[in-house]
C-alpha cells in the first residue's frame, strides 16, 4: 500500500500514517492540534469567513470528512458542508481577561470535533483587550504540526493591505506527492511499511529474539533493530505527571521572551536556542515537582519530540510526514548550566539516530493493524515518556490576518496514549512563546510551570550577565547559589 493512498470505491484512501493518527483519538487524549492567534485590533466575523473560504478551503481536503470503516479509513466529500458550521463566535464571560481566555481555550481543547463533518473548527473571540482572538482546532489526521503551521501562515500577509495571488496555493493543495516524489529516506520507509504489512509478526519475533532480524529484507534491517531498541526502553519514571487521565485539559502560556535575549544567552552557554529552551522547561518541571514535595534527585523524564521528515518543497502539503524521538530531560539536575549541557548532549545523540524515521515507519505499520493492536502498541510506547515537546521557528516579521496584525501566536499538539502533558515553543516576530497543555488530573494548574519557565530563563540570563561566575564562585551571593543549585559549587 502506498504511503499517500489512492481512490477506492468509498472515496480517497487515507494514508497509513494518517489513519494511525485518526485511530489514536480517545476521550482522554483528543488528537487535535490547537492554535491561538491574538490580534491587535478587532476582526469581524464575516472577514474571517471570507478569508477562510478563499484560502483555507483552497485545500480541498478541508471539505472532506475522515471516515473509518472495516475496509480502512478514507476521505469523503461532505455533501452537507457549510463553512458557518466550522466558524463560530465566542464571548468571554466576566472581565474577559487573560484567565478567562485560558479557560475558554482549555474548554475548546477538551471538546472533541464532530466526525459527521470535516474535523476542524475556528472560533472567533471578537473582543479581547482591544483586539480579537482566533482559536483554531484541526485533527491530526489531516496534517502534522509543521504543515498546519504553514497552512495558518498561508492565511496571513506580510502587510495589512497585501494582495496575494492564490493560484500557487491551489495548485500545491491539490497536488498529492507520490512515493516517487518523497525523499529517499521516506521511499525506503514506504518499502519497509509494505514489508511490515506482510510480516508484522516478525517484528514481534525480532523483539523477543534479536537474531531474528537476519530473516528480514535489507531495507528493513535498520528499521527492525531501531524498533527493538525503542520497544526495549524502560517505562518512564513515575511522578504526579504520569497516571490516569481525565477528559479535561488545561492550557497556559508564559510571558513571552525576547528572542534576541534568548539567542544571547544560548551563545553564552555555547548551546543552541532549542537546547536552552528545553533546559529551561526541564528546570520548570523540576521546580513544580519540588513544590509538590516529590523526590527529584537523579530524575530523568522523557519527552517525545516531533522531527520533520518532509522535504522543504512539500512544506505546505497536508498529511503527516514526521517522526518522534525520545529526549531525556535532566529534571533531577540541580545545576542550570549542567542541565543545558545534558540536554545538548542528548540532542546531539538523537541527531545521529534513526529514531525519527523508525517511528514514522512504525506508525505506517500500525495504521494497517487492527485498532486493538494499535491501541496496545501506543499504550506501550506512551508509557516510555511523560510529555510531548515541540519547538517551531515562526516568522521573523509581524503578520496580518484579514488586514489585522497578529500580535501573538501559540499552538499545542496532542499527546498520545497515557501522556498527559505537552509543551510548545514558538518564535514569532522577535519573541519566544512557551505554552502548555496538561490533563487536569495530572497538573491542575499549568500556570505554575509557565511561571517557573520564565524564572528559569531569568536565572540563565543572570548567569550570562555574571559571566565570570565559574572563575570566581566565592563572590556569588548565597541567594544566587540557592537558585543556581548546590551541584554547581
Amino acid at each position: 500500500m502506498n504511503l499517500m493512498g489512492w481512490a477506492t470505491t468509498q472515496g480517497e484512501a487515507m494514508s497509513n500514517v494518517d489513519t494511525a493518527w485518526l485511530r489514536m483519538e480517545k476521550p482522554g487524549n483528543l488528537m487535535m492540534i490547537t492554535g491561538v492567534l491574538r490580534l491587535a485590533t478587532p476582526l469581524r466575523y464575516k472577514r474571517l469567513v471570507d478569508l477562510l473560504e478563499q484560502r483555507f478551503l483552497a485545500y480541498p481536503r478541508f471539505r472532506q470528512r475522515a471516515v473509518d470503516g472495516p475496509e480502512g479509513a478514507h476521505w469523503e466529500n461532505d455533501a452537507e458542508f457549510d463553512i458557518t458550521r466550522h466558524v463560530t463566535r465566542l464571548k468571554l464571560p466576566g472581565r474577559a481577561d487573560e484567565a478567562a481566555l485560558q479557560d475558554a481555550v482549555s474548554e475548546l481543547a477538551s471538546t472533541p470535533l464532530s466526525g459527521d463533518h470535516p474535523l476542524w473548527q475556528f472560533d472567533l473571540i471578537e473582543r479581547f483587550e482591544g483586539g480579537s482572538v482566533v482559536v483554531c482546532r484541526i485533527h491530526h489526521c489531516y496534517a502534522d504540526g509543521m504543515a498546519l503551521v504553514q497552512v495558518m501562515l498561508s492565511l496571513t500577509d506580510s502587510s495589512p493591505d497585501a494582495k496575494r495571488e492564490q493560484h500557487w496555493l491551489e495548485e500545491e493543495a491539490r497536488a498529492e506527492p507520490s512515493a516517487q516524489s518523497l525523499p529517499p529516506v521516506l521511499q525506503r520507509l514506504d518499502k519497509a511499511i509494505k514489508f511490515g504489512t506482510r510480516t508484522l509478526g516478525k517484528w514481534l519475533e525480532a523483539w523477543k529474539e534479536p537474531g531474528a532480524t537476519a530473516h528480514l529484507t535489507h531495507e528493513a534491517v535498520a528499521f527492525a533493530q531501531e524498533l527493538v531498541h525503542a520497544i526495549g526502553l524502560s517505562d518512564d519514571d513515575v511522578t504526579s505527571l504520569k497516571g490516569a487521565l481525565s477528559e479535561e485539559k488545561r492550557c497556559a502560556w508564559a510571558v513571552p521572551l525576547e528572542l534576541d535575549e534568548v539567542k544571547a544567552v544560548s551563545r553564552g552557554f555555547g548551546c543552541t536556542v532549542n537546547d536552552l529552551l528545553l533546559a529551561c522547561a526541564a528546570g520548570a518541571i523540576r521546580q513544580v515537582l519540588l513544590d509538590n514535595g516529590e523526590p527529584v534527585d537523579g530524575l530523568t523524564l522523557r519527552a517525545t519530540v516531533p522531527v520533520n521528515l518532509r522535504p522543504r518543497a512539500h512544506a505546505r502539503r497536508l498529511g503527516n510526514h514526521f517522526g518522534l524521538v525520545f529526549l531525556d530531560l535532566p529534571v533531577g539536575e540541580a545545576c542550570p548550566p549542567a542541565r543545558v549541557r545534558a540536554v545538548g548532549a542528548a540532542m546531539r545523540e538523537l541527531k545521529n539516530s534513526r529514531q525519527a524515521a523508525v517511528s514514522y515507519g512504525l506508525l505506517g505499520v500500525l495504521g494497517m493493524a487492527p485498532t486493538s493492536v494499535q491501541r496496545h502498541a501506543l499504550d506501550l510506547l506512551s508509557r516510555k515518556a511523560t510529555l510531548v515537546a515541540t519547538n517551531v521557528p515562526g516568522p521573523k516579521q509581524p503578520l496580518y490576518l484579514a488586514g489585522v496584525e497578529v500580535s501573538r501566536m501559540m499552538f499545542w499538539v496532542p499527546q498520545t496514549g497515557s501522556i498527559g502533558l505537552g509543551i510548545s515553543l514558538l518564535s514569532y516576530a522577535g519573541k519566544v512563546y512557551f505554552g502548555l497543555i496538561a490533563d487536569r488530573a495530572r497538573l491542575h494548574d499549568p500556570d505554575r510551570v509557565a511561571r517557573a519557565f520564565n524564572q528559569e530563563f531569568e536565572h540563565m540570563l543572570t548567569l550570562v550577565l555574571l559571566s565570570d561566575w565559574e572563575k570566581a564562585p566565592d563572590e556569588f551571593a548565597d541567594d544566587a547559589w540557592a537558585w543556581l543549585g548546590e551541584g554547581c559549587r
